[in-house]
């Protein structure tokens, strides 16, 4: 008789499995029993694909259902939920994309599941207040050269290979003209995912807004990201980026080490 953890692993292996007859077998589960696991096994999996669909919507459309339900099913088998919230599955869907021989052909692919989680991250992430500019102001020379952003839990920055903003907005707006007028060949397009006022925002930056952006919430040092900023914006463009972010609040807080330390 097998210990409880590992028939627990056992049945978990048969609940995911391509063919869960055979672990069925292995666990000794026959008859209505195992017809009961299979019923199991199909109303986990509708859940599942089902979740995938809520958080990839664009990319569901864009391959239709049966093709966006076997590549789900795929998917849950190689990267099943650690978690019983369903709103955090998925973050591995663009990875899985990019290896999954069937979409080879849709180079574009990838890039929008990547978009769309990270429009599902902004909308479930916790509510943060912005940082008060006033902090910043009280702040003398020596702990602005140490200060250090912390962004909102909302906001994604990411570089796609493909104008995957576009397709996702003309897909989900179905609108046909914007799809027909997407320019594949364009090159890479750097983007800033974000709740703002209740609903999701997707933004694009210029290489070096993004650039420098990342590197500011990644939490470099303000003075660091500035002595080695890109020679492609001027002190007046970073200035106004430094505010537009302020404004829109994308920064909740600023760390500054040395005077933590030393107090």
């Amino acid at each position: 008789m097998p210990a409880l953890l590992e028939w627990q692993r056992d049945f978990a292996r048969a609940v995911l499995s391509v063919e869960p007859a055979l672990v069925r077998e292995e666990l000794g589960i026959t008859g209505d029993p195992g017809a009961r696991l299979a019923i199991y096994r199909n109303n986990y999996l509708g859940n599942l694909v089902r979740a995938l669909t809520l958080n990839f919507p664009a990319v569901q459309r864009l391959v239709g259902s049966d093709f966006f339900a076997a590549a789900a099913q795929e998917f849950i088998s190689q990267y099943p939920p650690a978690t019983a919230r369903l709103d955090d599955y998925g973050q591995a869907f663009g990875q899985f994309l990019t290896h999954f021989a069937p979409a080879a052909a849709l180079r574009y692919l990838p890039d929008v599941a990547r978009l769309e989680w990270a429009v599902s991250r902004a909308l479930h992430a916790s509510e943060a207040a912005g940082l008060e500019v006033s902090g910043l102001a009280a702040l003398d020379e020596a702990a602005m050269a140490e200060v250090r952003f912390v962004p909102q839990p909302s906001l994604t920055l990411l570089r796609l290979d493909t104008p995957a903003d576009a397709i996702w907005r003309a897909v989900l707006d179905q609108d046909e003209a914007a799809m027909a007028a997407v320019d594949l060949s364009g090159g890479a397009v750097h983007v800033l995912i974000e709740r703002s006022q209740g609903a999701v925002q997707v933004r694009r930056l210029t290489s070096a807004a993004w650039h420098l952006t990342q590197r500011l919430c990644a939490g470099e040092p303000l003075h660091a990201v500035l002595a080695s900023r890109d020679e492609l914006l001027t002190g007046d463009e970073i200035n106004a980026l430094l505010a537009d972010h302020l404004a829109h609040a994308r920064f909740i807080d600023i760390v500054v080490p040395n005077a933590e330390q030393s107090a």
